[in-house]
């Protein structure tokens, strides 16, 4: 295990080198050649570089493990790293869009030669890149894995495009793939911010439902009824979940560890049971309108 997280680390050091030396080639090149869609590439690098520094070291942060400060751990800096990237993207995108508008309204010759060179070699370095940071599942990776695959495809289209403008002279097709390019990035920029927010909201992650939770545990003969369940995601990997579980007959070690079992199967990793018996009656008030009804007498005598 510990192996991949260094490789995973090496990985990402790895990319953010290379993306930003290839950024500073791309603002030079952009600027020799005069396209704003090589430019635009740059901005979109260079977010990547920063990203992925700022990522380099908080997802190193993240796999410190719970102390007295942070109880759950420091995952959740693994999603901050993915935050702090969606706003450079965001406004790197904002960015791109009006240098682009901006060029079809002044256009301006460009150095086609230069920009299909350029190209081929966006095309190999973030290729690269991307074979590099394949492995990984935190959504820091993913995120970082995923802006090489789109790199990758955004040089293709500024290679098909440079040879229709090669042979054609229609200048703003380079303003059109900018435009391309930036709306793509404002597209999975927001998407992003979603899953992000989700998760500091304490939302239930997508891959899980209440009801089939509820169900699968109900299904231990033990088990009369279950409630104040909740689940929510550190980091969009590691999923965490509360309950009180009234059981019949005595608490036993065999059964708590039933119950544990079905969330793991369900991707829960790390569960906190409450277990109570059916004289018990729960203190907490949300408790009176649980789905299964046992016999609630607390209302009486308060």
């Amino acid at each position: 295990m510990m192996k991949k997280e260094k490789s995973t680390e090496k990985n990402i050091l790895v990319a953010f080198v290379l993306n930003l030396t290839f950024s500073l080639i791309e603002i030079v090149g952009g600027l020799f050649t005069n396209s704003v869609a090589i430019l635009s590439d740059a901005i979109h690098d260079f977010g990547d570089a920063f990203s992925i520094g700022v990522s380099y070291f908080l997802e190193r942060k993240s796999k410190k493990k719970p102390d007295e400060t942070y109880t759950y751990g420091y995952l959740r800096y693994s999603v901050l790293g993915a935050f702090i990237t969606t706003i450079v993207l965001t406004i790197g995108s904002i960015v791109v869009l009006t240098g682009a508008v901006l060029r079809i309204i002044y256009p301006e010759p460009l150095h086609y030669e230069g920009m299909i060179l350029l190209s081929i070699l966006g095309i190999v370095i973030n290729f690269l890149a991307a074979y590099k940071t394949r492995e990984g599942d935190s959504l820091n990776q993913k995120a970082v894995n995923l802006h090489m695959l789109e790199d990758v495809l955004n040089w293709v289209v500024v290679f098909v495009g440079s040879i229709i403008m090669k042979f054609t002279d229609i200048t703003y097709i380079d303003s059109i793939m900018s435009i391309g390019i930036a709306l793509f990035l404002l597209k999975q920029a927001l998407g992003n911010l979603k899953n992000i927010l989700d998760m500091f909201l304490a939302k239930v992650p997508n891959t899980i439902h209440m009801d089939e939770v509820k169900k699968e545990i109900l299904e231990i003969p033990q088990v009369k009824d279950v409630h104040h369940i909740h689940i929510w995601s550190m980091d969009g990997v590691h999923n965490y979940a509360t309950m009180h579980v009234v059981i019949s007959g005595k608490n036993d070690v065999q059964l708590k560890k039933r119950i544990k079992e079905k969330l793991k199967e369900m991707g829960i990793t790390h569960s906190t049971l409450e277990m109570e018996n059916l004289t018990e009656e729960c203190v907490e008030s949300e408790c009176v309108v649980s789905p299964v009804k046992i016999s609630h007498h607390h209302h009486h005598h308060e």
